[in-house]
């Protein structure tokens, strides 16, 4: 039996219209333009402003930039797997409501909770399911608007994120060409409550000690994130390059989650790699979380900067606290 062969067919973003400026920021909170941009290389963001702009919505939008790439017909979706911490509801899923937006009758479909690492998982359990031979196409989805539950107060986190979503889509036969060489994912539930987002607390006629409530807004231990993501996101890379067979010098580029302009320098340098090895954008969207590496996947495919047969390698890190690379060959 011929093996099962997995191809990475196309891509598709949404954002938002409305950008905020640093500038703006500096309205709200006590900082500056100077400020955000020298600790972290982002000048502007996408804010969603309006519903059609939610989490299903943008990854919608998405899948049409896709449709009409490739002509795919939504009957013809098996699978629709969504990364994201900001669903629009808790029932139904991202997944089920873009479903039912784009009329993938056919298709199951189910969020991933990762993280900035959402897009990587999503994308393994993605490319895992079409590895079976049951299922010919599946639409991967990267998305979050944090804003939704961003604390406008707080300076170190409403500084640092964007809203956004990137979609690709997988087909498999015997026949297509192999896109996946190997996928590197971990988890460290132990250090979670270092970027977390506040849970709902235990209430019900049966509890005997009532839990306080807390806002669902996300807060972040940034110095330990830095410290964390610039030790295992190089680690995970090299994993990657050696179960692979593959060298450094092989790969065109590198596509990091985009958080943090010094965390890519620091590794960056820990890999003994120039930093134009990696491509950034965060200075144009900031952290816009698990819809940060399909975001500038579709970017660079749009700027011509990749092509068929380039080899890639993306790596993300984030809440859970979760972290992981794959090797991928356009």
């Amino acid at each position: 039996m011929n093996k099962i062969k997995v191809n990475l067919k196309s891509f598709g973003i949404a954002v938002p219209k409305y950008v905020v400026h640093n500038d703006e920021l500096s309205k709200l909170v006590d900082t500056t333009d100077e400020w955000i941009n020298s600790r972290t290389g982002i000048n502007e963001r996408r804010i969603s402003t309006t519903p059609n702009e939610n989490t299903a919505g943008l990854c919608t939008k998405a899948f049409y930039e896709i449709q009409r790439k490739t002509g795919i017909n939504p009957l013809d979706i098996d699978v629709i797997v969504v990364g994201t911490i900001t669903p629009d509801s808790i029932a139904p899923s991202a997944a089920c409501t873009i479903q039912a937006n784009i009329g993938a009758k056919n298709a199951f479909a189910f969020d991933v909770n990762a993280a900035c690492s959402g897009f990587i998982y999503a994308l393994y359990v993605g490319e895992s399911l079409l590895r079976t031979g049951r299922y010919k196409n599946a639409l991967v989805f990267g998305a979050d608007t944090l804003s939704k539950i961003m604390d406008w107060d707080d300076r170190a986190t409403c500084v640092l994120f964007g809203d956004g979503a990137g979609g690709v889509l997988l087909t498999a036969s015997e026949d297509e060409k192999e896109s996946f060489y190997y996928t590197d994912i971990h988890s460290d539930g132990e250090l979670g409550k270092n970027l977390q987002v506040s849970h709902w607390p235990l209430r019900n006629p049966f509890v005997k000690e009532e839990e306080e409530s807390e806002c669902t807004h996300i807060n972040m231990d940034g110095r330990l994130v830095f410290d964390f993501a610039s030790r295992k996101a190089p680690k995970s890379v090299q994993t990657v390059l050696e179960k692979s067979g593959i060298d450094i010098s092989e790969i065109k580029y590198i596509i990091p989650h985009q958080a943090n302009y010094r965390i890519v320098e620091a590794i960056a340098k820990k890999l003994k790699v120039d930093i134009s090895k990696f491509y950034m954008n965060i200075d144009k969207f900031g952290n816009t979380v698990a819809a940060s590496i399909p975001i500038a996947l579709c970017e660079m495919h749009e700027k011509g900067l990749i092509e068929a047969g380039d080899k890639l390698i993306i790596t993300g890190f984030g809440g859970g606290l979760t972290w992981g690379s794959t090797l991928i060959e356009i």
